[in-house]
């Protein structure tokens, strides 16, 4: 039941976002593996620059690990989170394949508006967006203020501030100890000899 899920939504954005089919026909008859850790995906490239669900047997010419922690900062749009991500064996198809998916869009008003009609579907549309960025300020907002209550309440995270005094002691620390490590080492180099005469 999830790879015929998985070759419609595919197929869909494919279609809604035509520009990638040229991108991935030299990957022709590729197969790349998409590791979300809970599940593996195998996917080929077919002959037309599409992506579609690879057969069981198939072995993976690339292979793009997106733990669910990374793949949710993706589809927030972070933009550290491309850096992240791992890719195994044919990095030029892993990393198109990557760009490709990170880029490309559903676009939810086109297939709404074939249920509900043009006007409720952009206004539907609209509605979400705006939720979606009320939720992301709060979440901010809450986030925020966790860090600071942690950072002044109730001290689980350091200050950026205590971190750089702290590295900065321990430097001098270490500097302080490899000084007495050379003065120990003169004082007994120098006693060495006065002990060997009779």
């Amino acid at each position: 039941m999830f790879k015929p899920l998985i070759q419609f939504v595919l197929q869909h954005l494919m279609q809604q976002n035509r520009w990638t089919a040229p991108r991935l026909q030299p990957y022709a008859h590729s197969h790349l593996c998409l590791d979300f850790k809970v599940a593996r995906v195998m996917l080929t490239v077919l002959s037309n620059g599409e992506l579609a669900v690879a057969g069981d047997t198939a072995m993976a010419d690339a292979t793009i690990h997106l733990p669910p922690s990374l793949a949710m900062r993706l589809l927030r749009q972070d933009p550290q989170a491309h850096s992240l991500i791992k890719i195994d064996g044919d990095s030029a198809l892993g990393m198109e394949v990557g760009k490709i998916l990170a880029a490309i869009r559903w676009d939810v008003e086109e297939d709404l508006s074939k249920v509900v009609g043009d006007v409720a579907a952009f206004e539907v549309v609209q509605l979400g967006q705006q939720t979606m960025q009320r939720l992301q300020g709060q979440a901010k907002n809450l986030g925020e203020m966790l860090v600071e209550y942690w950072q002044e309440e109730q001290p689980l995270l350091a200050k950026k501030t205590r971190i750089t005094q702290f590295n900065q002691a321990v430097d001098q620390l270490r500097e302080d100890t490899d000084r007495l490590q050379q003065r120990v080492e003169k004082l007994l180099a120098a006693n060495a000899p006065a002990e060997s005469q009779p």
